[in-house]
């Protein structure tokens, strides 16, 4: 059985206010063993990043201003997870 545990950081928890994910982080398990394929990527939220979250990920507007939004890595990360069950953290 193939699955992918997945974890991710966000900008907050109200995707309706714009919240967004800013990291994706995930681990192949194959009969609950890794595989040794993971899956990580860091993404551009294209807002500010609330002090809150800043507190919790300490990943701030400048270490994220240059990475890629989320359109740009969503096939990549699909192709990654396939068929598997999600393991989310």
């Amino acid at each position: 059985m193939r699955e992918i545990v997945l974890d991710t950081e966000t900008t907050g928890f109200e995707p309706s206010e714009g919240d967004r994910i800013v990291e994706i982080g995930a681990v192949e398990l194959y009969n609950h063993m890794p595989t040794g394929k993971v899956y990580h990527q860091y993404i551009n939220p294209q807002r500010s990043m609330p002090q809150g979250a800043l507190e919790v990920h300490g990943l701030g507007d400048q270490v994220l201003a240059d990475k890629p939004v989320f359109a740009e890595i969503a096939d990549t990360f699909i192709s990654f997870v396939g068929d598997a069950n999600l393991v989310n953290h």
